[in-house]
């Protein structure tokens, strides 16, 4: 393809309009929204507002007149429709860490007698640091499991109470099939736990249409709700009144300003929230979920995939270093919206990379990982990221002392 190419296809782009809805810097191509989100530029005015009006202004009184208490379910709401969920099957509360250690534990609540959390080898590691977590924690009563993702349907068993996954792998962007992935663990008794952060807002999901029983994700890739954004969580209703979690916070029970002493908890979504809502994360995250919803999400799922195949097909064609190996599926079906490399030198490549103007990231050992985010990039910000990609390879540009210092973030 050539830069004329890409040009064409941007002018063609239906979702095209929406680049200028962010506060991106002039002269980066920016391609790691899969792991930070720029911002939406109305979230600059919400946050002032929120600070200058609600806080500063209506102080206390703006839990009730500003509708900060209601800002949990209500963005949920809006995420659920991102989701393919109902509106009060998502709420938005602390971490994706604490979410999932919530939701794993709510569900050995709802499989009593069975004690094995499945996962597989290499998920996210913070995914399976927080089971590690909360099967030392339980004891006997749980035990965690992993296996090679080949193994993962054959090991689910009698005793298997839930299997987590990451819907979209966070290094190779493999993409498990949710809905063949449930409906087995479900002919087997289990509950499956999706991790959805590389997928809300990046892929077109329906957990209502897969049977999902429960999922977690961030709001600070895709969604462009902030660095350290709250993060959300999804409870399919059938399970709502039975399960049970463990953080059993005051936003939980049934009726938090009746100060009980004991704990009541709420029988919907509002069982799953624990600690007062962060209202400033809340209303930067609203801005950038409001802004999802103008897009179509087949249509955002497609942009991306042609990006990705756009990028790979370029960087591929050139073949200036044989040590550079694609790290994700080939096949786009099977990848979500970032695209991974191997390279030796993998950390050094990005950091040169980024010299030049190009943002990405590096997962260790080796990977070069680049993001694809459909809202705010186009065709030839791609096609010259890769032109950038092959020429820092074929004049090894990444040689040098000051891109080999790793730092804190990588």
């Amino acid at each position: 393809m050539t830069r004329q190419d890409a040009e064409g296809l941007d002018a063609a782009d239906p979702l095209a309009r929406f680049r200028g809805a962010f506060a991106l810097p002039p002269g980066v191509i920016y391609l790691d929204g899969n792991s930070l989100g720029p911002p939406p530029l109305a979230a600059h005015q919400r946050l002032a507002e929120t600070i200058r009006e609600e806080w500063g202004e209506g102080l206390v009184r703006s839990w009730n007149e500003a509708g900060w208490i209601a800002a949990p379910m209500r963005v949920g709401s809006k995420i659920a429709r991102l989701l393919g969920a109902q509106p009060d099957e998502v709420v938005v509360a602390d971490s994706t860490s604490v979410n999932l250690f919530k939701l794993a534990a709510g569900a050995l609540s709802l499989r009593p007698g069975r004690k094995t959390v499945l996962s597989e080898f290499g998920n996210f590691p913070t995914d399976l640091y927080a089971l590690q977590g909360l099967t030392a924690l339980l004891g006997e009563r749980a035990k965690l499991k992993t296996v090679a993702p080949q193994d993962l349907i054959a090991a689910i068993d009698e005793d298997t109470a839930v299997v987590v996954l990451t819907h979209v792998h966070y290094k190779s962007a493999l993409r498990w099939d949710m809905a063949k992935v449930t409906a087995l663990a479900h002919a087997k008794g289990a509950l499956v736990l999706w991790d959805l952060c590389h997928s809300a807002g990046a892929i077109a999901v329906d957990l209502t249409a897969a049977g999902a029983d429960l999922a977690v994700g961030c709001s600070y890739k895709y969604l462009n709700g902030g660095p350290g954004a709250p993060a959300f969580l999804f409870v399919a209703k059938r399970h709502q009144a039975s399960i049970r979690s463990p953080l059993t916070g005051w936003m939980g029970h049934a009726e938090p300003f009746a100060f009980e002493d004991g704990y009541r908890p709420a029988t919907d979504i509002r069982g799953q929230i624990t600690g007062t809502p962060p209202i400033l994360g809340l209303a930067a995250l609203e801005v950038g979920v409001d802004l999802q919803l103008e897009a179509d999400p087949g249509t955002v799922e497609a942009k991306g995939r042609a990006l990705t195949d756009l990028f790979i097909a370029e960087v591929e064609a050139r073949n200036v270093d044989p040590d550079l190996a694609l790290a994700s599926p080939r096949d786009g079906a099977a990848r979500g919206l970032h695209v991974a490399f191997s390279h030796p030198q993998g950390y050094a490549l990005v950091q040169a990379m980024m010299a030049r103007g190009v943002v990405g990231d590096f997962r260790a050992p080796d990977i070069a990982r680049f993001g694809f985010s459909p809202l705010f990039l186009g065709f030839a910000e791609v096609w010259e990221a890769a032109q950038i990609l092959c020429e820092v390879l074929a004049t090894r540009a990444w040689d040098r002392v000051e891109f080999q210092t790793r730092a804190a973030v990588t």
